[in-house]
């Protein structure tokens, strides 16, 4: 039995006028991140951990911001052509583990939302999808509220 272990990590910058998507849920705030795509942290450090467990790069690599195809793109089509890339590959996911890193909002209530959103596209359950969340205590730009951090590891088996 085959296993590769991967780990992503993102960071975006917040702005008025964008709307928040976290782990492809919208979630309520006055401030969203500001990117190529929709700019969803978590799916696109979630993306990297899969697609560097197999050594195939990074999102960047697979989605370019030089691209128009990618332009305002929803990640979940990004995170769907991942795991599309990792079956491909003869791999399965088995779990995907994350923390965000963000001052506010608080995203516990939309994390059942988010776990199964990212167990849909990835063929599990969403006991096999662990989404955690702290803060930095006011420290630096993710305490001034100017960015939020995603980090995510992702165990993958050969099918």
């Amino acid at each position: 039995m085959s296993f590769r272990i991967g780990s992503g990590i993102d960071f975006h910058q917040l702005g008025e006028g964008r709307p928040l998507m976290l782990g492809g849920v919208h979630v309520p705030h006055n401030k969203g991140c500001i990117g190529y795509s929709d700019a969803d942290v978590l799916l696109h450090a979630i993306c990297d951990a899969l697609l560097g467990a197999l050594a195939l790069g990074d999102i960047g690599v697979h989605f370019p911001d030089t691209d128009p195809r990618f332009k305002g793109i929803d990640s979940k089509k990004l995170l769907d052509e991942t795991c599309h890339l990792v079956a491909a590959e003869g791999y399965r996911v088995i779990n995907i583990d994350s923390s965000l890193c963000l001052q506010e909002p608080k995203i516990k209530p939309y994390v059942p939302q988010m776990q199964e959103t990212i167990a849909r596209i990835a063929g599990l359950t969403v006991r096999d999808v662990s989404i955690k969340a702290t803060t930095t205590e006011g420290l630096g730009f993710v305490g001034r509220k100017e960015g939020v951090v995603a980090y995510a590891s992702a165990l993958l088996q050969r099918i």
